[in-house]
């Protein structure tokens, strides 16, 4: 089987308070002598302690327009990729001329090269290594990104897989934008990024890391509308609709029962749920939705306390610490699952 052999994260080096989010937020996005009441509460209900950025608070008032943000995150996502993939590779044991595929993904930028190409010789990655950029898959890439690259070693058992994830959510904040979605958006999301190292089931560097054993893919009919990006001069304008929370309890508790069910489990027998931290709306339906025990969801609630929601990295920022902190006995199941644009689920069994 694959295995998980090793995580690492990032994240940039300025750290803020909620607060201090919140106040740069009231400057940037409402009119001047506006009532802030209802931005104070959407952020202080938002689970988020603090966040890191990319850029100092001060200097996002003086992005002119989504090329500029865009050139800061070319910038930046070689940088903190960079970091993500040596930190990783070297947990796993692992040179960078080992590594076979990469697989780059994000949704808060764009890049022509593409932020993986610019990495190979950087990072001293073979000229032959295969490369697959994705975006658009938003929040869910972290477990899609993870179950594909199964999918890849399944048939090619000795080889190495990495999954590099950089997302910079706070170049996408819009300005001058009193939105109740931009409101979300700007007091939830941070900027971070990781990289997973997986290995094909014949690797002699597997490692004791999860083993992963399925996966499956699940689109939502009828709710692209849910979430997403509006494409406009400005950059990237969220789209976040509040019945996002609902879909998921409609849907999560069938899809992930009939995946356990072939597999002689149901989610009482889960040791560790490695979960997205969507926001404490979306948690709270998770939760509700697979009758979760109290505790079930500490890591995650605690990443979103931490580093709010990273969008794609943030499963991968659960994984690592569920590995480092929490790992369950050998032998015992869990799930890793993430929700994102489409609107869909991803979901992939493990086993420890």
């Amino acid at each position: 089987m694959t295995r998980i052999a090793a995580v690492h994260g990032v994240l940039p080096p300025y750290r803020h308070t909620q607060a201090e989010v919140t106040d740069m937020t009231a400057r940037a996005c409402l009119p001047r002598g506006a009532d802030r009441r209802l931005l104070d509460r959407v952020h202080a209900n938002a689970g988020v302690r603090t966040r890191h950025t990319v850029l100092p608070l001060e200097r996002y008032a003086g992005l002119d327009g989504f090329g500029a943000a865009n050139d800061v995150f070319i910038g930046a996502a070689v940088e903190l990729g960079a970091e993500a993939i040596r930190g990783a590779l070297h947990k796993a044991g692992l040179r960078p001329s080992d590594v076979d595929l990469l697989m780059f993904t994000s949704v808060t930028g764009i890049a022509a090269p593409s932020v993986d190409a610019r990495l190979v010789g950087r990072l001293g990655l073979r000229p032959d290594v295969k490369r697959l950029p994705v975006f658009g898959l938003g929040c869910v890439a972290g477990a899609a990104g993870i179950a594909r690259l199964h999918d890849y070693l399944l048939g090619r058992p000795g080889q190495v897989a990495v999954l590099l994830s950089v997302e910079l959510c706070s170049l996408t904040f819009q300005r001058d934008d009193p939105t109740p979605a931009n409101m979300v958006a700007t007091g939830l999301f941070g900027d971070g990024a990781a990289a997973a190292v997986l290995v094909g089931g014949d690797h002699p560097a597997a490692g004791d890391g999860p083993e992963v054993l399925d996966t499956r893919s699940r689109l939502y009919p009828d709710t692209g509308h849910v979430m997403g990006w509006d494409i406009r001069g400005s950059g990237f304008t969220v789209v976040l609709d509040p019945a996002v929370p609902d879909v998921v309890r409609r849907h999560l508790a069938g899809d992930v029962g009939g995946f356990l069910e072939p597999h002689g489990l149901k989610p009482k027998d889960i040791a560790r749920w490695v979960c997205h931290p969507g926001g404490p709306k979306v948690l709270e339906a998770v939760t509700e939705a697979l009758t979760l025990p109290e505790g079930a969801l500490d890591i995650t609630r605690r990443a979103l306390a931490e580093t709010g929601n990273l969008s794609s990295s943030s499963v991968l920022h659960v994984l690592r610490d569920t590995m480092e902190q929490r790992r369950p006995e050998p032998g015992s199941p869990g799930l890793l699952l993430a929700m994102g644009p489409g609107f869909c689920c991803e979901l992939v069994l493990l086993r420890w």
